[in-house]
């Protein structure tokens, strides 16, 4: 493989190309005999991942990819060969891989990496990048940048203005953070996540982790506090409102729980939260809790304890019946002991009267379900690769306003600027990453982006965004005015109206548009 060295963009593209190419990153290898710093090393996928967030590359989680190694019988800490490293992108159906190692030298630090492209089995030329350690951050970010030149060096963004655009991150912040992720003990990772969130307060996804290490020790109430600091439109608020539902469901406030469990299942349609849904329902005495299991048997008929849940609210209804149909089916799958008795009770005829206990899914996959409705993406994006730029465009904007929605704002911020790649008259794909872009307090970009779309086509949406900038700078008086004009466009647009009434009461926290 090593004798393949070429850079990936020169092959000819055989067969359907993703629209947004899986890439597993490994951690990086300390190739030199300094003391302390292979925490580097698992430093590279976490902040290589941020920096591709808004890029076409879908990048393997860390769970994901312990997750491989474990089904290999791969120690975590092990330093893989290329040959296992290639057996671990099998099992992710990975596109790419990126490899690399770094050194550190009279306090200077040289990284070095490679691209695998799996389909080909070849590795791109050598990405180096060497600075002061202290600029560690600096150094990921521009590799960054070459990984993506490397895939399309028609990239349209200069390095200087890529690294520009992320703000300054605190080396001590980030290798407590790594320190955090890679501990073998929970209290060591509260003590490290705790230490992050002082000196970064903004540091979502160490809050993640703090609460989820308080929830692993069965502390709820301590997890509770720190997962409900999250925002829900936070690129972590998804998998934190999950953990806040369990955390409250333990701490027996199901009211709390359904709350959480409610709000995530309007942004994010997976089958683990709906089942739980039903489970605080109906430990709530809601009837509707039957509803939400027949839901979740119906989009994954392979969980035997959907089934078992389903069997439960159909027996408390007094349907013995369905109750033992569902239980038939839970034992199909595997063997349940529980579930064996409570067949044979119901098909006596009569109700038990005490039926088991529901049962609560613990396991959060987001990461699955956006795998899964990448490929659709894929598929979808193969079937419009021979349709003109506006209709392909259009496809991308409907998509990014499903994502925006549902709360995945990284995601949608990739359609939207594939759509403005396609189409830049699309005053709609303006609009979008506005909006996205005003979500994650890029002011500067999120103007740029509504002034862009109003100049094609004025929308209240548009000048909505704006109104939100000029609030967030501070500049009410031009807030009033975008204001005015969104209302000129729609009269009974509810968000101009509530935020026409606020800003007048001198209340300056705008809405998200």
């Amino acid at each position: 493989m090593a004798a393949l060295t070429v850079p990936l963009c020169s092959q000819q593209q055989s067969g359907p190309v993703r629209s947004s190419p899986l890439l597993l990153i490994i951690p990086f290898e300390n190739t030199s005999n300094t003391a302390g710093i292979d925490w580097v090393g698992e430093a590279f996928p976490e902040v290589l991942t941020a920096r591709f967030s808004s890029s076409p590359l879908f990048v393997m989680t860390r769970e994901d990819r312990l997750s491989a190694f474990d089904r290999l019988g791969i120690p975590a800490s092990a330093k893989p060969s290329r040959a296992t490293i290639y057996q671990v992108a099998q099992q992710l159906d990975a596109d790419y891989v990126l490899v690399g190692d770094y050194r550190v030298e009279n306090g200077a630090l040289t990284v070095r990496a490679r691209l695998i492209d799996m389909a080909r089995l070849r590795l791109s030329a050598e990405l180096t990048e060497s600075g002061p350690v202290a600029d560690l951050i600096t150094i990921q970010t521009a590799l960054a940048w070459d990984v993506l030149h490397n895939l399309d060096p028609n990239t349209r963004i200069a390095k200087a203005d890529f690294i520009a655009q992320f703000p300054a991150l605190r080396l001590d912040a980030l290798e407590n953070y790594v320190r955090g992720i890679i501990a073998t003990n929970d209290q060591e990772k509260i003590k490290r996540f705790k230490e992050v969130v002082r000196l970064e307060p903004s540091h979502t996804l160490a809050t993640l982790h703090l609460g989820k290490s308080y929830y692993n020790l069965r502390d709820y109430e301590s997890a509770a506090t720190w997962l409900a600091k999250i925002p829900a439109n936070d690129p972590v608020g998804n998998e934190a409102q999950f953990y806040l539902g369990l955390a409250n469901f333990y701490s027996g406030h199901m009211d709390k729980a359904e709350a959480a469990f409610r709000s995530l299942a309007s942004r994010l349609p997976l089958t683990e939260v709906y089942n739980n849904l039903g489970v605080v329902s109906a430990r709530r005495g809601d009837r509707r809790a039957r509803g939400y299991f027949e839901k979740s048997v119906q989009e994954d008929p392979n969980e035997p304890d959907y089934h078992f849940n389903l069997a439960v609210a159909l027996a408390r209804e007094g349907d013995n019946p369905g109750a033992a149909r569902e239980l038939r089916e839970v034992l199909v799958i595997h063997p349940d002991a529980e579930a064996k008795t409570f067949l044979e009770a119901v098909s006596l005829g009569t109700s038990p009267s005490h039926p088991p206990l529901e049962r609560i899914a613990r396991n959060y996959d987001e990461s699955s379900f956006r795998q899964l409705a990448q490929e659709i993406e894929n598929t979808s994006e193969a079937r419009l690769q021979n349709s003109d730029a506006a209709t392909h465009a259009a496809f991308h904007v409907q998509r990014g306003l499903e994502l925006l929605d549902s709360g995945l704002a990284g995601e949608a911020e990739k359609q939207f600027r594939e759509a403005v790649v396609l189409d830049p008259a699309n005053a709609d794909a303006h609009t979008g990453l506005a909006r996205v872009l005003e979500s994650t307090q890029d002011n500067s970009g999120a103007r740029n982006e509504a002034r862009a779309s109003i100049k094609l086509k004025p929308s209240a949406d548009a000048y909505l965004v704006l109104a939100c900038v000029d609030l967030a700078e501070a500049k009410s008086s031009a807030a009033v005015q975008d204001v005015e004009h969104a209302l000129a466009i729609e009269p009974d647009n509810p968000v101009a109206i509530s935020l026409k009434r606020d800003i007048t009461a001198g209340k300056t926290q705008a809405p998200q548009p």
